[in-house]
């Protein structure tokens, strides 16, 4: 699909993009930037990586596809570096979990010559960093492409083809409904599990030695980076918080049922809890 695809960023998902898109056969070449020489040095010889760069304007000269996989907060920076060298034609893209400000930003800060749709591949985990990079990272899950109101068609339908050569299930939403929809599915469980666990964290220290699977897989993302949550989270802030009305709503609902020993509507919130769990289609099954 493309003669170079040059990643920004290679940690878990830029790593994991470029093996997946060597192994699959999407390019004929392939290359990577990073602000830190120790990350370069760990790219340097692997075979997923043809090219290493430390200036990211080289990074990008020749790169027929150019994919963001920095903090939220960077992409429209690297994009204002970038935008005056990419080559007429070229196509960007992004992996950012957030997307409305990214996808206006963004695309003010590129030249008009060059196609740029944004993305979020969501294929994350709580693990960061090459070392935990595979090329199956993206088969099966879902995958949103957020062009905006004027993106030409054609280039939707390619950066489209290449989220489905990953084996990726791809949706188009406006950048607007992406946030809505992962503040809610992804941003507030989050935070949600974070402010669980640092509420944990002021009881006695002994209890984590007793803790179970069912703590342990609530609280997984928990783990996660706090630097690159707390960008996301400011970034998308205005979403997260009418989630969080909303689950404080319902929040509210089941201390009453508890606060009156109201057992038919304690068992309503859990069985509607059951039943929407219940349908979450497991991680690698088709939409």
């Amino acid at each position: 699909m493309f003669n170079q695809i040059t990643i920004l960023g290679p940690g878990l998902l830029g790593a994991s993009l470029l093996q997946a898109a060597k192994a699959r056969g999407l390019c004929k070449s392939t290359a990577a930037w990073s602000r830190r020489a120790e990350t370069r040095a760990k790219c340097k010889g692997q075979p997923w990586c043809d090219k290493v760069y430390a200036d990211v304007r080289l990074a990008v000269a020749k790169a027929d596809l150019v994919v963001a996989c920095t903090p939220v907060d960077t992409i429209v920076p690297l994009f204002e570096i970038i935008g005056p060298k990419l080559k007429p034609g070229a196509m960007v893209t992004d992996v950012g979990s957030t997307k409305s400000l990214i996808c206006r930003h963004g695309r003010a800060a590129l030249p008009k010559t060059v196609k740029f749709v944004g993305s979020h591949p969501m294929a994350g985990s709580e693990k960061t960093g090459l070392e935990y990079a595979t090329p199956e990272l993206f088969q099966g899950r879902a995958c949103f492409v957020t062009p905006l109101i004027n993106t030409p068609a054609k280039d939707v339908d390619k950066i489209t083809r290449f989220w489905k050569a990953l084996g990726m299930e791809v949706a188009s939403t406006t950048p607007e409904e992406h946030d809505e929809i992962v503040a809610h599915l992804s941003h507030l469980p989050h935070l949600l599990a974070s402010a669980f666990c640092a509420y944990l964290g002021t009881r006695n220290p002994q209890w984590a030695h007793y803790a179970g699977p069912g703590l342990r897989d609530t609280t997984r993302v928990a783990a996660g980076d706090p630097g690159l949550w707390k960008a996301i989270a400011l970034e998308n802030r205005e979403e997260i918080l009418r989630a969080l009305d909303g689950f404080q709503k319902e929040l509210d609902h089941l201390r009453a049922s508890l606060h009156n020993s109201q057992p038919f509507a304690l068992q309503h919130i859990l069985e509607r809890g059951r039943d929407f769990r219940v349908r979450l289609r497991p991680l690698g099954d088709k939409c």
